[in-house]
């Protein structure tokens, strides 16, 4: 099973802002874009909006685990910048990971 890695440099994250696709969901909103690696590459971002320090960790334990769950019917060859939106307090993985399909699915990542 291969790790997925991760974005870490802001100039990534800014990239990605920039001129990546992105759609919004009711928990989460994704930005997209093709990358040059041939794999997969993901950066989680919760703003200080989300709550204390232990709700923006436990959304982003979230949306990873959402991610996680998804990846394997993701395309391939892209990055990925998933951010936290203030609702995502309080919900459950099963909740998170139907939205981050759904916003996956209108980007037209998910392959059948």
């Amino acid at each position: 099973m291969n790790r997925t890695q991760t974005l870490k440099l802001n100039k990534e994250f800014r990239r990605m802002y920039a001129r990546g696709k992105s759609a919004a969901g009711g928990y989460v909103v994704v930005y997209c874009m093709k990358n040059r690696t041939g794999g997969g590459r993901v950066g989680l971002t919760a703003g200080k909006t989300i709550g204390c320090a232990v709700q923006r960790n436990r959304a982003k334990r979230l949306m990873r685990e959402s991610y996680r769950l998804l990846s394997p019917r993701l395309k391939q060859g892209y990055d990925f910048v998933i951010v936290a939106r203030n609702k995502i307090s309080g919900k459950t993985c099963g909740q998170v990971s139907k939205d981050l399909y759904f916003v996956m699915k209108t980007l037209e990542m998910v392959e059948q």
